[in-house]
């Protein structure tokens, strides 16, 4: 059999049938039937309009030419039944035949081929406009218009496709008319009509001008033989042969398909333009292949080169998907619409009924032209992110230049997609989506495989950083992607279990790590120490690194947890602290031996102070940024308190030691002349003061408190000997102003040169009070509110006192002494002087 044309009545019916006859084909020709002989074979749609009127004889042809065929066609009534024919309610129609009859038989009547049969079923229930009574079939509905399916359609303005004819119900079989040569012209599908030329098949005749002429004359007579087309006409109305007089005011036909060489070269050089008809050249296929109007092996044959150009197609289509940031909008927009139009072909493919494909065609729907995109845009993802960046300059490890680069790239592409591709995209296709998932599963591919490795701790806290902070906050949910990812389930990029296991990992590579660095520090630290090299200074003060040092190692460990997750920092943060209590007891013994060993060098006094400095930062590190329990606070501080007392001590070892002799002429010349040993004792003090000039204000203030407290201690001290005892109540009052005097000489002293020891400011005075007074009930007094403010004092150092008081009786001495069994109330005094202080 030929190929597949399309044939059209006159008043616009148009017929799905074989090709009629060009050309008999060589050598053994079969009666009555033709083929078009073309280079490609290419499938072409073709429109024969037949003129009505009587047979005309065949005209004479020239040499190879093919001779001219009487074709008829008439109306006859029949029986039908819908659904396709299988069973459905039966309805009685008409049935549209074209007739074809050879040269020489027209007289006869005889070797009569049938063309083509067309049921036409009247509609209603089990008789739906899309599906006929057979194939080809189309409705006749009384009077009205008509839907035809594929055998009887016409062609409308609004769609450009083909749509419904209007046949009179009265139609009655029609005599067969006379055509000259059958005249076609070729057209597209899907392409508008009024730009469509009409062109002639090659190898056709043309007809002569008086043969249309006596075609328009017996179209005129077939309308006034059978006047059924006027019957019931209304006035006014025009009669079918005016009409048919008229020039029609229908569109032009379409334009000629192309070729399937011509789609072939216009698919190798990128032109998607091609896809529509190509996507006609599909759908005239499955049409003919329906009709059963070619044979197998030709549907073989144009299915195989059909599929060919989509294969040309497709990966025209699908390389540009898959490099959209390469190529230009106006492509992507063309190769974005080529995939859309083919999932929609794919899903009408999946929702029609019945067995996919056509009779005689194998199945090639869903093509899955979209799945095929996803798994490109996998597949690009797979090569975007698997690209191993150069070593830099900054000296990352080969795991973290994986990290930033396939962190950079995913931003980047996405960003990318979002801006210039999804504004092109159909909103089903999810495009923002389609590319995310596909990254974020090939990086969880990659990290995945990276946990398989032995990972350095460097390495596994970078994994940790991306997976629990820089990939959702800085990636997903990044100001331009994170309104276009809203709703996509993206989830973690790795598992849960897998994740805590790291976590546990990175705090003991934390802890280890932490551990190491602070022991070198301090080795490093007391090295310096040992080689007598000079502290720095800074604002004229001796300064060391080492608390700096410590306290950025800890902290870098509590910031590098919190960067991963808060809840990460929560769990390191008491295994910092408990790391900076071992250090910090490390640092008092390495402190302690120093001390004890390395006196003689000539920067131990500057090296003593320098340490002593650093309890600043570590205490305010400790107080204002580690806040913790106060129980944990005071283990803390302990060894820093101990550090700095033991310091305090070395400073003022050899102050302390030439204010010795001095404090022993109190007792030595029974406090004849206490006012000129006390102006040598602080005029002592005063010249060593500038010492420690080289301490952080708040050490020299405490160091101050100290020397204040030694004072006192030290004259309280000598005043407990025993070795004084004042008979006279005139004696005693004279001693109490002394002592007076030289408390009121020690406090300005200590104030003016920066003491802030208020405390010890009635130390001195309450007791020259207790030594002038004679009443027992008033000393009983004096000595409850000393006790308030001193809870260290004893009733051996008021015996001690007491002892001065050479007229007061034992028992008076006793019941005074028997105030101290009396709670009064005072809480634990926060400094001790009285505890220092023996006596005998």
């Amino acid at each position: 059999m030929g190929q597949h044309r399309t044939h059209t009545v006159r008043w616009g019916v148009r017929v799905w049938g074989p090709t009629q006859a060009w050309r008999q084909p060589a050598p053994t020709p079969r009666p009555g039937w033709w083929e078009r002989v073309s280079p490609s074979r290419t499938p072409q749609l073709g429109r024969l309009r037949l003129a009505q009127g009587a047979h005309a004889r065949p005209r004479a042809r020239g040499p190879g030419q093919p001779p001219s065929h009487s074709l008829g066609f008439g109306l006859r009534p029949g029986v039908f039944r819908g659904d396709g024919g299988r069973g459905g309610p039966a309805r009685r129609g008409w049935s549209l035949r074209l007739f074809q009859a050879a040269p020489g038989s027209e007289a006869t009547g005889s070797a009569r081929t049938q063309v083509s049969h067309v049921p036409l079923h009247p509609s209603g229930p089990g008789f739906p406009h899309s599906q006929g009574a057979g194939a080809g079939a189309a409705s006749l509905d009384g009077g009205g218009a008509q839907c035809l399916a594929t055998g009887v359609k016409r062609r409308t303005e609004q769609n450009g496709g083909w749509g419904c004819a209007r046949i009179p119900a009265s139609a009655q079989p029609l005599a067969p008319c006379d055509c000259s040569g059958p005249r076609f012209s070729l057209c597209a599908m899907g392409q508008q009509p009024s730009s469509a030329p009409s062109l002639r098949v090659p190898g056709e005749v043309a007809p002569d001008r008086d043969e249309e002429e006596a075609s328009t004359k017996n179209s005129n007579v077939l309308a006034t033989q059978y006047g059924f087309f006027t019957k019931g006409r209304k006035k006014g109305q025009p009669s079918l042969a005016e009409t048919e007089s008229e020039p029609e005011s229908s569109p032009p036909p379409p334009a000629q398909l192309p070729t399937v060489e011509e789609l072939k070269a216009d698919l190798e050089r990128g032109r998607l333009e091609a896809a529509g008809p190509l996507l006609a050249l599909e759908l005239e296929l499955q049409e003919a292949a329906a009709a059963g109007l070619a044979s197998e092996e030709e549907l073989v044959q144009r299915q195989s080169e059909v599929e060919a150009l989509y294969a040309l197609l497709r990966d025209q289509v699908l390389g540009l998907l898959r490099r959209p940031l390469e190529a230009a909008p106006e492509r992507l927009r063309q190769a974005l619409a080529v995939l859309a139009e083919q999932e929609r072909q794919d899903r009408a493919a999946a929702a029609a009924a019945g067995p996919p494909g056509s009779p005689g065609l194998a199945a090639t729907r869903p093509r899955g032209w979209l799945q095929l995109w996803r798994d490109g845009v996998a597949q690009a993802a797979a090569e975007r992110l698997s690209r191993r960046p150069a070593a830099d300059a900054e000296g990352r490890t080969e795991a973290e230049r994986a990290f930033l680069h396939m962190g950079r790239t995913m931003k980047e592409d996405l960003e990318a997609v979002v801006e210039r591709l999804k504004p092109l995209s159909p909103a089903d296709f999810s495009v923002v989506a389609a590319y995310a998932e596909s990254y974020h599963a090939e990086f969880a591919a990659q990290l995945a495989a990276l946990t398989q490795l032995e990972l350095c701790p460097r390495d596994t806290y970078m994994l940790l950083l991306w997976v629990q902070n820089l990939y959702p906050n800085d990636i997903l949910n990044s100001p331009k992607l994170s309104p276009e990812l809203q709703g996509v389930r993206l989830g973690t990029l790795l598992p849960q279990t897998q994740i805590r296991q790291l976590e546990a990992t990175f705090l003991s590579n934390e802890v280890a790590s932490i551990r190491e660095l602070t022991a070198r520090a301090l080795e490093l630290e007391s090295e310096r120490w040992t080689k007598d090299e000079a502290p720095q200074r800074l604002d004229d003060r001796c300064h060391s690194e080492l608390a700096i040092d410590i306290i950025q190692i800890i902290s870098q460990g509590q910031d590098k947890a919190e960067s991963i997750t808060l809840d990460l920092g929560t769990q390191i943060k008491p295994l910092l602290l408990e790391e900076l209590a071992r250090f910090l007891r490390s640092y008092q013994r390495a402190f302690d031996d120093f001390l004890e060993r390395c006196r003689q060098l000539r920067n131990y006094r500057a090296n003593v102070i320098a340490n002593i400095n650093n309890c600043l930062p570590f205490r305010v590190s400790v107080e204002q940024r580690w806040q913790t329990r106060p129980d944990l606070q005071n283990s803390l501080l302990r060894p820093l308190n101990e550090l700095k007392s033991h310091g305090f001590d070395t400073l003022l070892q050899s102050l302390f030691g030439d204010l010795k002799p001095l404090f022993k002429r109190f007792t030595q010349t029974r406090w004849d002349a206490p006012q000129q040993t006390l102006e040598e004792i602080i005029s002592t003090v005063a010249e060593r003061m500038p010492e420690f000039s080289e301490l952080q204000d708040c050490f020299r203030e405490e160091l101050l408190e100290a020397v204040h407290l030694h004072l006192v201690k030290e004259y309280i001290t000598h005043l407990c000997k025993r070795r004084l005892v004042l008979k006279t109540a005139e004696q005693q009052q004279q001693l109490a102003g002394l002592v007076q005097a030289n408390a009121q000489d020690i406090q300005q002293f200590c104030t003016q040169s920066g003491s802030r020891a208020t405390w010890l400011h009635h130390a001195l005075p309450t007791l020259a009070e207790i030594i002038r007074l004679q009443d027992p009930s008033a000393i009983k007094i004096e000595v409850a509110t000393y006790a308030a403010l001193y809870p260290d004092f004893s009733k051996g150092h008021l015996s001690a006192i007491l002892a001065i008081k050479g007229n007061l009786s034992s028992s008076d001495a006793k019941s005074i002494r028997s105030i101290l069994d009396i709670n009064t109330g005072a809480h634990e005094p926060s400094k001790a002087l009285f505890s220092l202080i023996k006596v005998g």
